[in-house]
C-alpha cells in the first residue's frame, strides 16, 4: 500500500489575496479556481517540480486563517530561494545552516508558515 500526500488546504481570510501571493508572487501554478455554490469555491495551485498542491478558498476548511505551520517544502537552493523571495516582496528569514539541511523561512498574507529545506549533500557521506 502507497500513500502520497497530493493535496494540503491551507486556511485564508481572502481568496483573491492568497490566489494573488501563491500564483503571482511565488510564481507557484494556478490549477484550478472554481465557485461550486454561493460560499464554496475551490482554488488549486501547485508549486514547480511538486507532486503535492495546495488549496484554499471559500467554505473549504474550518481552520482559523493563518493556522498552519511549517509545512515543509524540499528546494535546490535556500541562497537562491531566499533571492527570490526577497525579489518578490516576501518577507523571509535569513539562510538557517544546519547540520540535516539549509533553511528559509516566509508567511503568507495571513501568517500561514512555509519552512523551505535544501538537503545537504549526502553523496560524498560516508557509511
Amino acid at each position: 500500500m502507497e500513500y502520497r500526500i497530493e493535496l494540503i488546504f491551507v486556511p485564508v481570510s481572502d481568496t483573491d489575496r492568497a490566489k494573488a501571493f501563491y500564483g503571482e508572487r511565488l510564481g507557484w501554478r494556478v490549477d484550478h479556481d472554481q465557485t461550486v455554490q454561493e460560499g464554496l469555491r475551490f482554488v488549486q495551485v501547485t508549486p514547480p517540480g511538486s507532486a503535492c498542491s495546495i488549496a484554499f478558498g471559500e467554505g473549504l476548511t474550518e481552520d482559523a486563517p493563518g493556522s498552519l505551520r511549517n509545512v515543509q517544502v524540499v528546494i535546490d537552493d535556500a541562497d537562491a530561494a531566499h533571492a527570490e523571495l526577497r525579489a518578490a516582496g516576501i518577507e523571509a528569514s535569513e539562510v538557517d545552516e544546519q547540520a540535516w539541511g539549509r533553511f528559509v523561512g516566509f508567511s503568507d498574507p495571513d501568517g500561514n508558515r512555509w519552512t523551505l529545506q535544501q538537503l545537504p549533500d549526502y553523496s560524498s557521506a560516508t557509511s
